[in-house]
């Protein structure tokens, strides 16, 4: 027992070693938080502080890192890219008018290289051709769209 005393820092930079290595295996981000409170109670050993006090303070180090880090690096590591597919993606992009739109006959739009039919958003709107629209939904195969605002100069 005594050459743990002696050894205070040792003992927890090597349980640090042993857990991090132990996440290496598991991947649960569990033990890498411990790892973390036992690098706490090694900077606690080095400061020569009382052992009951090293482990209240890796204990607490490990649940803050469990409670507070944890959750948002798992959301990180869960969550993969969004990904969008068909005509999902047109949405939130541009086209320019070639045929007038308006809440009585469907125009359409040029729209990522294709030609699309395009109804208003508004249906008190009409639309010139030759104008910028932002396409906010599509509806089978009819883009619904609202003019993009132009900065006069």
């Amino acid at each position: 027992m005594e050459w743990f005393r002696e050894h205070a820092w040792e003992t927890w930079l090597g349980l640090s070693i042993v857990l991090g290595v132990a996440e290496l295996f598991s991947l649960d981000l569990v033990l890498i938080m411990l790892a973390a409170g036992a690098l706490v109670g090694m900077i606690a050993a080095v400061l020569d502080l009382h052992v009951a006090i090293q482990i209240l303070a890796a204990s607490a180090a490990s649940v803050a890192a469990l409670a507070m880090v944890r959750p948002s690096v798992v959301k990180r590591f869960h969550s993969g890219p969004e990904l969008s597919l068909g005509h999902g993606k047109l949405i939130g992009r541009q086209g320019v008018v070639t045929e007038e739109i308006s809440g009585l006959a469907a125009g359409r739009i040029k729209l990522a290289g294709e030609f699309w039919t395009a109804e208003p958003y508004d249906d008190t709107t009409s639309i010139a051709p030759g104008e910028t629209v932002e396409v906010l939904e599509i509806r089978g195969a009819t883009a619904v769209v609202h003019p993009v605002a132009r900065l006069e100069s």
